[in-house]
């Protein structure tokens, strides 16, 4: 199963920063003892990981090599490849960048970087045979994505960012099978390549006779992308750490494994002296 993580934005809302954004260190991680700090990325690469991903897509912009160099070729038993958006062109630009290497028949899932939401495994409550989002209740959706549903948690509409937003629920994360995925694309180059933002492209799926539904398996959620949500994430972590009593300092965590770029490698070395 694929994992896609869109790397490939800016990151306006947070700048300046002398790194890609999703490298941000945002809590940190157990190591035998030590405690080190965890880039953002790394809580959806994990996070998929526990959904059933063993492969991970960065999308990446051509100036973004240090994301490259910090995960190398895996993280730890999912391998990692990459693919480049030329140009910032939105999300489902850089989403479609990544379908030469899904094949039809194969689940895939989808999901920001620079997000940090609970519970770790709810990736897992998605199906693997249909469109389905990964919801999150919030108390300011006209930020986010709201997902109407119907009474069967149906997805009747996606409303993008809007004032009056109809539903407190965001999707998170998504997933849908290979050959759904590239149906999307289709739609999305018959539609002159219009679409932004997910959302839009959806509601014309749904429009067309498409069908998707809404998991409401999520419990918090915070993006990362401006200062707010850094210092909220922050709370979040440690909040979360203190109620499972994991040991160490506030926000500290045990990974699921380490990114296999060389400054990870140098770092290891670096340990054992």
């Amino acid at each position: 199963m694929w994992g896609i993580v869109p790397a490939a934005g800016r990151g306006s809302r947070i700048q300046p920063l002398a790194f890609s954004k999703e490298l941000l260190p945002v809590g940190s991680r157990l190591d035998k003892g030590l405690e080190r700090p965890c880039a953002v990325s790394e809580y959806l690469v994990e996070r998929m990981i526990r959904g059933g991903a063993d492969k991970i897509c960065f999308v990446i912009s051509p100036g973004k090599s240090d994301i490259l160099e910090y995960y190398g070729a895996g993280y730890g038993e999912a391998a990692i490849a990459y693919v480049v958006q030329p140009q910032a062109s939105g999300l489902c630009d850089a989403i479609f960048r990544a379908t030469p290497l899904i094949a039809p028949d194969e689940p895939v899932m989808i999901g920001l970087p620079d997000t940090v939401w609970f519970p770790e495994d709810a990736l897992a409550a998605l199906p693997n045979d249909e469109l389905s989002f990964l919801l999150f209740p919030v108390e300011q959706p006209e930020f986010f994505d709201a997902v109407v549903l119907d009474d069967e948690d149906r997805v009747l509409e996606i409303q993008v960012k809007q004032r009056d937003a109809a539903s407190r629920w965001i999707w998170g994360a998504f997933k849908l099978p290979g050959r759904l995925l590239h149906e999307l694309q289709r739609l999305w180059r018959d539609r002159r390549c219009a679409d932004e933002y997910i959302g839009t492209l959806v509601n014309a799926y749904l429009a067309a006779g498409g069908k998707a539904v809404g998991v409401k398996a999520g419990q918090a959620y915070v993006d990362v992308g401006t200062l707010h949500g850094y210092r909220a994430a922050i709370g979040l972590l440690a909040q979360t750490a203190g109620q499972e009593g994991a040991p160490g300092a506030p926000g500290a965590r045990v990974g699921l494994g380490w990114p296999g770029g060389h400054a990870i490698e140098g770092l290891h070395a670096a340990s054992k002296e």
